[in-house]
C-alpha cells in the first residue's frame, strides 16, 4: 500500500515537473500574444494622431493664411475667399466667419448656424488667439471639430469645421479594415468621435489591451483598444497550441511523437509540389483603375495557396520556398494557366483590359521565360498585347544584358513590362535606362506618406516627370483613402490600385466586377468602367475641383 502511495505520488511528481515547462510556455505565448496586441493599438494611436495633428496643422496654416488676406468679412469677396479656400484644405468642410463673442456670423456654405453648441473648448498651446473647439451640431449631436484663430485687436475671426471621421483613423497599420476601437477625446475628456465597437460599460480594464497617443500641442487624446477575446481570437492558433500542450504529461508524449515522426517524414518542398499537383495555388485579382474617369482598366494577379480545407496561407511564408527550390516556374505557369481558364474569356471580349503577372529575377535568367509565355498565351483568349508583366526592385537582377534579351523578344509580341516596388529597392534608375520598361508602379511606401513627408511627394513629382519624359505609363500602389486619390490626379498619375477601389479579389468576385462593369455596349467599345468607384472618384473631383 506504501509502496503503491509513494509510486502514486512519484507519478504526479513526474507530471509536475515534466508539465512546468509547458506551463511556461503557456505564459510566454500569453505573453506574446499580448504584446502583439498592444503593438497594434499603439501602432494605430499614434499613427491616428499624426494624422489629427497633420489636417488640423493644416487648417491652422490656412486660417493663417485666410487672417492675413482680409477674408474675415461677411461680405462678397470675403464669401469668395472662403469658398476658394475650402476647395483645397481636404478635411475642412466648412469655413465661417466668427464674432468678437464667438457666434458665427456666417459660412461660405450659407448654412443655418443656429443649434449649434460649443461643448468644449480649449486654447492652443503654441499659439495666442487660437482655439480648437467641439461643437454639437443639432438634429442628432454629432460632434465637429472646430478650429477657431481670434483677431488680437477684438475683430471678426475665423474658423474651419472639421467632421470628427476626418480625425480618425479610417484602415488599420496593415491597409486592411479597422478591427481595434479608437476614440478621440479633448483635453477635458469631452468625445470628438469614435470608431469600431466601443467597451462595454463596467468590462474590467484588464479585459482590454489599450494604448492612448496625446497631442500636446492641441489638447487630445487619441485611445486605440481591443478586448483580450478578440485578441485571443485572431492569435487562436497560438492559444490553441498552449492549451492543448499544456493539457497532460500523456497527451503532451503522444502529440510530441506523432510530431517528431511527421517532422521526421514532411519535406516543405515536397507539401509546395502537391500543393502545385492539387491545384492549391490560386489567383486573386487587385484591380487597377483610371482614377481620372473611374473605368476598370486592369488587374495585377496575385498568388494564393487554398489548402484543401479552405485556410489561405500568407504569401510570406512559400514564396521565398518556392523561389529557392525552383518551383516558382511551375507555379508561375500554373498561375497563368489558370487565369486563361477562369477569367480569359472576360478579359478577352476587352482588347483595352491589362493582366499584370509578377516575375522573379530568376524568370529573367531563363530563355525558357519566352516560349513558356509564348505557349500559354497563344492557345489561350488572352491576347499578347493585353499582358503586362512585372519586374521587382526588391530583388536585384544578377544579369540585366540576359534580362533586356528576354523583355525585348516580349515586347516585339506586344507583351508590356512594368517596374514594381518603384523606390523602394536596388535598380533604380539603371533598370529604367537599361531593361527599356513600358510602366512605373510606385512603391506603397511613397503613397503612404502623401501629405505627411516632403522628400516622399518630392519623389513621387520627379517619377512622374521622369515618366513623362520617357513615355511611360505610372501606377501607384496601395492607395488607401480618396484624399491620395485626390492628390496623385492632381499630380499627372492616371492608374491606381488599392483598398480605397477593393481588396485583391478571388476569380469569382473578379468576375462579377468585371461584368457589373461592363455592359455590352461598354464592351464593345472598350470601356470597362465600375459604376460605384466611379461615381466615388466623380464626387471626389467635384469636392477637390
Amino acid at each position: 500500500m506504501l509502496l503503491g502511495k509513494r509510486k502514486l505520488g512519484a507519478a504526479i511528481a513526474g507530471i509536475v515537473l515534466a508539465s512546468a515547462p509547458l506551463l511556461a510556455l503557456q505564459y510566454l505565448l500569453d505573453r506574446y500574444v499580448d504584446k502583439q496586441g498592444f503593438e497594434e493599438v499603439e501602432a494605430t494611436a499614434k499613427r491616428g494622431m499624426r494624422l489629427a495633428e497633420n489636417r488640423i496643422r493644416r487648417s491652422v496654416s490656412a486660417l493663417t493664411e485666410l487672417a492675413r488676406s482680409g477674408a474675415a468679412s461677411c461680405k462678397p469677396s470675403g464669401i469668395a475667399a472662403l469658398n476658394a479656400a475650402a476647395l483645397h484644405i481636404v478635411p475642412v468642410k466648412e469655413l465661417a466667419v466668427i464674432g468678437p463673442d464667438g457666434a458665427t456670423l456666417c459660412t461660405n456654405l450659407g448654412l443655418p448656424t443656429a443649434g449649434r453648441q460649443v461643448v468644449s473648448s480649449e486654447a492652443f498651446a503654441f499659439a495666442a488667439n487660437s482655439f480648437i473647439d467641439i461643437i454639437a451640431m443639432p438634429l442628432g449631436g454629432e460632434h465637429f471639430v472646430r478650429i477657431r484663430r481670434m483677431d488680437p485687436d477684438g475683430s471678426n475671426g475665423l474658423a474651419a469645421l472639421i467632421p470628427s471621421e476626418l480625425v480618425l483613423p479610417q484602415v488599420s497599420n496593415t491597409g486592411g479594415p479597422l478591427r481595434v476601437y479608437t476614440g478621440m477625446v479633448s483635453r477635458d475628456g469631452t468625445l470628438i468621435g469614435e470608431r469600431g465597437a466601443r467597451p462595454q460599460s463596467g468590462q474590467p480594464a484588464a479585459d482590454r489591451v489599450t494604448a492612448s497617443a496625446p497631442s500636446e500641442s492641441y489638447g487630445l487624446r487619441l485611445t486605440a483598444s481591443m478586448s483580450r477575446a478578440s485578441l485571443a481570437a485572431s492569435h487562436r492558433e497560438i492559444h490553441d497550441f498552449g492549451f492543448y500542450a499544456g493539457a497532460s504529461y500523456a497527451v503532451l508524449l503522444i502529440v510530441l511523437a506523432l510530431v517528431a515522426r511527421r517532422c521526421a517524414r514532411a519535406n516543405p518542398v515536397d507539401d509546395l509540389r502537391r500543393a502545385l499537383e492539387e491545384g492549391e495555388f490560386i489567383p486573386y485579382y487587385q484591380p487597377i483603375l483610371d482614377i481620372t474617369n473611374g473605368r476598370l482598366e486592369g488587374a495585377e494577379v496575385l498568388i494564393r495557396w487554398r489548402r484543401s480545407d479552405g485556410s489561405i496561407v500568407s504569401p510570406g511564408s512559400f514564396i521565398p520556398l518556392l523561389e529557392s527550390s525552383g518551383l516558382i516556374f511551375d507555379a508561375t505557369r500554373a498561375l497563368m494557366e489558370r487565369v486563361c481558364r477562369e477569367a480569359g474569356t472576360a478579359i478577352g471580349r476587352r482588347p483595352r483590359f491589362k493582366i499584370s503577372f509578377n516575375l522573379t529575377a530568376r524568370h529573367f535568367a531563363e530563355r525558357s521565360t519566352v516560349s513558356d509565355i509564348r505557349k500559354i498565351f497563344a492557345r489561350g483568349p488572352i491576347a499578347l498585347s493585353q499582358l503586362v508583366l512585372e519586374v521587382t526592385e526588391r530583388e536585384p537582377l544578377e544579369n540585366l544584358a540576359a534580362a533586356r534579351s528576354v523583355i525585348a523578344e516580349l515586347q516585339e509580341a506586344g507583351v508590356r513590362f512594368a517596374i514594381d516596388d518603384v523606390g523602394a529597392g536596388h535598380g533604380g534608375l539603371s533598370y529604367l535606362l537599361k531593361l527599356g520598361v513600358d510602366i512605373l508602379k510606385i512603391d506603397k511606401l511613397f503613397v503612404d506618406a502623401i501629405g505627411t513627408e516632403r522628400h516622399s511627394t518630392a519623389i513621387i513629382r520627379s517619377l512622374v516627370e521622369l515618366a513623362r519624359s520617357m513615355r511611360m505609363d505610372i501606377v501607384a500602389e496601395g492607395v488607401e483613402s480618396f484624399e491620395q486619390v485626390a492628390y496623385l490626379r492632381e499630380h499627372g498619375i492616371r492608374l491606381a490600385q488599392g483598398y480605397v477601389f477593393a481588396p485583391p479579389l478571388p476569380g469569382s468576385s473578379f468576375l462579377q466586377l468585371i461584368e457589373a462593369a461592363d455592359p455590352a455596349t461598354a464592351a464593345e467599345n472598350g470601356s470597362v468602367r465600375a459604376p460605384a468607384i466611379a461615381r466615388a472618384i466623380a464626387q471626389d473631383r467635384r469636392a477637390s475641383a
